[in-house]
């Protein structure tokens, strides 16, 4: 019988930890991280901070796209056209034409990891213009949609961190509705000086490897990544005889309304969206067997997240786990990747750990889950949250 959600029949990764679902899922069993010092960017911060970085260049990007010689893609562009054509080959050839078939993506970074480069430039040299409409954050989204040669919706959002988790709730809720059949969903972001430098002047970077949920944690890594994930109709799975790898079962969204780049103190915002997940889901917390935690390692953000936890699951916390060590924090496509091993824990049964844990929080009673183990999973949470209060929630249950 199928579950009451919506049907994931694909799935498409590049992060630090691989640029296959197989690499990515090789590195979360054996525990091997993609944190790195920086090699792509330019930056006064080089040796001072970690980073999780794709290594790969822009040109080796551009020729594994097979892209013609002064195209004007940038890195999170090319990162997104990788990974959405591979979940749209996941599903063993695919004719984008078929069904009312859409693309929402999201982005925090945008063109910026061009256009930066070429703010004093522009002026004085006509071979950079076609970099300037690159800079808009729908660039990305209608260079992905071209590539995967979708004619239908095309939309981008960007809400922080919480982006790529808003861009798979809306795409369910335009499949529930019935005005799409099929919908590319996802995230894609590339380092850049911008957030390196923000996130320095936050003073949010460690200059270690982070440690999610860890008493004496310092802050995050950032990382750089694209994932996305097709979701499709019933009715599409049944004439397409699909195997579902997943289902989407329930999503939620709320604005802490607290701060501009901190959470509250009791999570408010984590709480409500966790919540309302619940309620769209039509399940109780002790019906979730696994969280995958939004779990950046700064201070604030895992103290407000953990009291979140503990006012929805009480004395009865499932195991959780943030995988942000393995990958760094990659912005609006954290929601994506996370969705990605949220499914990879489905099907293979498994919950990926919480590396670099030493120490539980002195505020919580719990702790997170730090080896590979096996588990019985049906329902998995998955948290997402950004700044400006933005904070979603999704659920994932076993197809």
């Amino acid at each position: 019988m199928a579950v009451a959600g919506v049907a994931i029949t694909g799935i498409g990764i590049i992060s630090s930890i691989g640029k296959t679902i197989e690499e990515s899922q090789h590195a979360l069993l054996s525990g091997t991280h993609g944190i790195s010092r920086i090699k792509n960017v330019e930056t006064k911060q080089k040796e001072r901070i970690w980073v999780g970085e794709i290594k790969y260049s822009n040109t080796e990007l551009a020729d594994l796209l097979h892209l013609p010689a002064g195209h004007n893609y940038t890195r999170t562009a090319m990162l997104g056209c990788y990974a959405a054509k591979a979940a749209v080959d996941a599903l063993g050839g695919c004719d984008m034409g078929a069904y009312k078939t859409g693309l929402i993506s999201s982005t925090s970074v945008g063109g910026m990891d061009y256009t930066e480069r070429y703010f004093y430039d522009y002026l004085e040299n006509p071979a950079l213009y076609p970099y300037i409409t690159t800079h808009d954050a729908g660039d990305s989204s209608h260079k992905i949609a071209d590539y995967l040669g979708i004619q239908g919706l095309v939309t981008t959002i960007s809400t922080a961190c919480s982006s790529a988790a808003n861009a798979i709730m809306m795409g369910a809720r335009l499949i529930k509705s019935g005005r799409l059949d099929r919908v590319v969903v996802g995230g894609t972001d590339a380092l850049s000086k911008f957030t390196i430098n923000g996130f320095k002047t936050l003073m949010i970077l460690t200059d270690e490897l982070c440690q999610p949920f860890d008493q004496n944690r310092k802050g995050l890594n950032l990382g750089e990544a694209a994932a996305y994930l097709v979701l499709e109709s019933e009715d599409v799975v049944q004439r397409e005889h699909r195997k579902p790898l997943a289902y989407l079962t329930g999503y939620g969204n709320a604005n802490d309304a607290f701060h501009q780049t901190a959470s509250s103190e009791d999570g408010e915002g984590a709480f409500l969206a966790m919540r309302k997940a619940l309620t769209v889901a039509d399940l109780a917390p002790s019906d979730i067997d696994y969280v995958n935690a939004h779990g950046t390692a700064t201070p604030n953000n895992d103290l407000s997240e953990g009291r979140a936890l503990q006012r929805i699951f009480s004395a009865n916390m499932p195991l959780f786990s943030s995988t942000k060590a393995f990958t760094g924090h990659t912005l609006a496509a954290a929601a994506a990747i996370e969705a990605v091993f949220c499914v990879l824990a489905l099907q293979k049964q498994i919950i990926f750990p919480n590396l670099n844990f030493k120490t539980q929080m002195e505020e919580l009673d719990f702790s997170p889950q730090t080896e590979v183990c096996q588990a019985s999973l049906t329902n998995v949470l998955s948290n997402s949250f950004g700044f400006g209060g933005n904070c979603s929630s999704l659920i994932f249950s076993k197809a």
